[in-house]
């Protein structure tokens, strides 16, 4: 009875152990991290995209800039629930995660150009640089640092609200619909399993992906 409210911590790791020898446990863990991986990127790319988009044209930025507010204002309830009626079951959780990637790249990003030096874009623009030296010399390691930030933000909104939107639209094959069934059966050691594995997952993919950008950020710095 004690293990149905609150299992203790070697109940918890006998279960996980269990679910990591099966093939569907990895089965389940690709696909989780594959949709959610999927959309992030998305959702960084958009978002840059449009970043770019609103700071270089005053049209761009009174046309976009209330449309990205509203998405980061509304609810990813709201949004997990209007998406799951135009979109199939399987692509939901890629979606909300680039919804919640967008904002916060679109904020980043468009900091990061407009507080690039005007010094050395004056510099630039003296020793008569082309827009792809400018934008390789001068923007790229103004923004970079903004970028990364953001992606280290928006990678831990993305996998929330990924597996947020596996639980409510339970794919077949998805960490949030074990969650959901484990809690639907009071399999409680199961749903402590899982969230466990949610959480390392996250501080995994978290780790090696901002090392990777900052790694990457360095190297074109030293360049």
């Amino acid at each position: 009875g004690k293990d149905l409210l609150l299992p203790g911590p070697w109940t918890v790791a006998r279960t996980l152990a269990a679910l990591v020898v099966t093939a569907q446990f990895w089965q389940i863990t690709a696909l989780t991290l594959l949709r959610i991986f999927a959309g992030m990127l998305a959702g960084a790319a958009l978002g840059t995209v449009l970043a770019v988009l609103t700071c270089a044209s005053v049209w761009c930025d009174r046309l976009l800039s209330p449309l990205v507010k509203v998405i980061r204002a509304t609810p990813v309830a709201s949004f997990i629930l209007l998406v799951l009626l135009w979109v199939s079951t399987g692509r939901v959780p890629g979606v909300i995660s680039a919804l919640m990637v967008l904002p916060v790249l679109w904020g980043n990003v468009s900091k990061g150009i407009r507080e690039t030096d005007p010094q050395l874009l004056e510099l630039a623009a003296a020793y008569r640089f082309g827009r792809g030296k400018t934008l390789t010399l001068v923007y790229l390691p103004s923004v970079a640092p903004y970028f990364t930030a953001g992606v280290e933000t928006g990678l831990g909104l993305a996998w929330k609200a990924g597996v947020a939107a596996e639980v409510l639209c339970r794919p077949k094959l998805a960490i949030g619909t074990q969650v959901y069934f484990s809690r639907t059966y009071m399999e409680t050691p199961d749903l402590f399993a899982w969230t466990l594995v949610v959480i390392l997952l996250s501080f995994l993919v978290e780790t090696v992906l901002v090392r990777l950008l900052r790694k990457a950020v360095n190297g074109h710095g030293a360049r």
